[in-house]
């Protein structure tokens, strides 16, 4: 296998947010083209005190990087997630060094999400239902299906949409993190 042709790939992250309550939840599988490297990978993590939740797909040192980039928007921007996003995608997109990173971020606090690309994407969903990574189309389709004709809690939303997604998408596994606020 040639290393260097081949991308970690793919992974789902979820967010649901219904009443005051947000769940956010990642799987755990690394891919390597076409063989698993790794089962149960953190790829949700809280930020700033805990006040924050966010979730990464793509590189992993790539948004480990742009995790430690946020953390310090959030310091200096007092917490405000809206204004951090804004300069983190900012600084993502105008630096040569940051836009060749290869990952997405979904990040939520008590009140507001986001999604944030590296070409300068900040997108506030217009539902409490936001998803990204390969396996995100079939997650989100789940997760809305359940938001609409169940009283499942955030949590329980985020546990059964990827369960759904892991048996739909290939870089998806059952090996499910989830943060609540």
């Amino acid at each position: 296998m040639d290393y260097n042709k081949d991308k970690f790939r793919g992974t789902t992250i979820l967010m649901v947010r219904r009443g005051d309550k947000v769940a956010v939840a990642g799987d755990g599988q690394v891919s390597l083209g076409d063989m698993v490297m790794k089962h149960k990978a953190r790829k949700v993590r809280r930020l700033y005190h805990g006040k924050i939740v966010a979730g990464f797909a793509g590189s992993a040192a790539d948004a480990l990087t742009l995790f430690e980039r946020l953390e310090s928007k959030l310091e200096a921007h007092q917490g405000n997630l809206t204004r951090a996003v804004v300069e983190l995608a900012k600084d993502w997109r105008t630096d040569r060094i940051l836009r060749r990173l290869e990952a997405m971020l979904l990040t939520v606090d008590a009140s507001g999400c986001f999604l944030i690309s590296g070409t300068g994407d900040v997108i506030e969903p217009d539902e409490g239902v936001m998803a990204i990574g390969s396996g995100g189309a079939y997650a989100l389709a789940a997760a809305r299906a359940l938001m609409a004709h169940t009283k499942l809690s955030p949590k329980d939303i985020c546990r059964e949409a990827m369960t759904i997604a892991a048996s739909l998408c290939v870089y998806t596994n059952n090996e499910i993190v989830i943060e609540e606020l």
